[in-house]
């Protein structure tokens, strides 16, 4: 009966419409604050479990990090990326966790109960290794204006408002679609598995925690290695501190958005659209010092930007994407990466803070901190295709009583 509450708990938009399926469809009356109460529980035993493999983890010798554990199969490619989501924080005890977290909003945000959770990913991939760029020309939907116009509209208007959130990247989903819809002209690499963490602790913990699962799937053994994000400094940091040895992927889409906005700036469409189609031609071959040559003489066209200048200003807009190619160059290399089988976009952990915010993010939906964890750590078990509920009530039955827990057959 736990494991029915937890699943109508977790993947409800409410406790209350949890509490109403399970009258509907199991014919059990469970009162909305009594899934909550069952959710918190549960989900703070797995908590409790997570932390301590996090602690074995991080006591094992660094030569055993990095090496694989007894029993496990590598994947042919590991992939690994995260990112931050939201959700609202209304601890009425006025916890220390919140005090602390309130003042270390990562954008300076003043928000009273926006807060960040980090959602990290986890997959193992099949491709096939190429002598060359299996896809050496771009494909059409990133030269079509009616699409990229589209796709630039919506990364502006996902982008959350400063005063409202901590940093968080948009959930571009056109990203994934828009590479399926070309598969005959770039086949990404096949997911074979997701597996997903989920936690509300800050960024230097929840590095640690993604380790110990990449490490407990025998990920750090896979023969191609690949860490993809944004870029976002959180990612960064934790690719550098747990994942140094993974290529480093800067998701496309967001290299597409700072190129196609820093081209259209002070310009006409037309101008600025050839110049676009130079530009991210460039980029898709991993050609990306000729695109920062071009920009940085279009800075010295321009003039450099002022203190005056507004954030729309063709200055500020050149400056922006300048600065940020400079600082990526190494991680868009992506005929290297298309030639290794590796994916070159983050979408795929976009569409899992989604999945995440479908559950604890809203205007009216107000957590704990405990009651944030518990929930965030219960939808990355219900989410991960590994199903480590499934393990987990086993093993907490037998601890209970003792018996031999029941085993499906093979």
């Amino acid at each position: 009966m736990l494991s029915k509450i937890v699943y109508a708990g977790v993947n409800n938009p409410s406790f209350e419409i949890g509490s109403e399926d399970l009258s509907r469809l199991a014919e059990v009356d469970v009162s909305a604050k009594q899934v909550e109460r069952v959710c918190q529980r549960i989900g703070q035993e797995r908590v409790a479990e997570r932390n301590e493999a996090v602690e074995a983890y991080q006591e094992l010798p660094l030569a055993e990090r990095k090496a694989m554990p007894a029993g496990v199969t590598a994947p042919a490619v590991a992939v690994v990326g995260c990112d931050g989501g939201r959700m609202q924080i209304l601890d009425r005890c006025g916890s220390k966790v919140e005090a602390e977290q309130a003042s270390d909003a990562e954008d300076g945000s003043t928000s009273q109960h926006w807060r960040e959770n980090k959602i990290g990913l986890l997959m193992p991939m099949q491709s096939e290794v190429s002598t060359s760029d299996p896809c050496p020309e771009i494909p059409e939907c990133f030269v079509d204006p009616l699409r990229i116009t589209k796709l630039a509209r919506e990364l502006k208007k996902q982008a959350p408002p400063r005063e409202e959130a901590v940093k968080e990247t948009p959930e571009p989903e056109i990203g994934v679609e828009t590479l399926a819809e070309n598969i005959r002209v770039y086949e990404p690499p096949e997911v074979l598995e997701k597996r997903f963490v989920g936690s509300r602790v800050r960024w230097p913990e929840f590095g640690p925690i993604l380790a110990t699962m990449a490490w407990t799937w025998g990920f750090f053994g896979a023969a191609r290695q690949a860490f993809i994000g944004d870029g976002s400094d959180n990612n960064w940091t934790i690719w550098r501190n747990h994942f140094s040895s993974f290529v480093p992927i800067l998701d496309f889409i967001h290299a597409l958005s700072y190129v196609f906005a820093s081209a259209m700036a002070g310009r006409p469409f037309v101008e600025g659209w050839r110049i676009y189609e130079q530009w991210i031609g460039w980029v898709w071959r991993g050609e990306v010092a000729q695109v920062i040559a071009a920009l940085a003489q279009r800075q010295l066209e321009l003039g450099a930007p002022s203190a005056n200048d507004g954030e729309t200003n063709p200055r500020q807009i050149v400056a922006k994407a300048l600065t940020y190619l400079q600082n990526h160059q190494d991680q868009m290399r992506y005929a290297e990466y298309r030639r290794q089988g590796l994916p070159i976009t983050s979408s795929y952990v976009e569409s899992a803070v989604k999945q995440f915010n479908q559950r604890v993010k809203g205007t009216e939906k107000f957590w704990s901190e405990a009651g944030a964890e518990a929930i965030l750590q219960l939808r990355a078990d219900h989410l991960s295709d590994d199903q480590p509920l499934d393990t987990f009530w086993q093993t907490r039955q037998a601890k209970q009583t003792g018996q031999r827990p029941y085993r499906k057959a093979a």
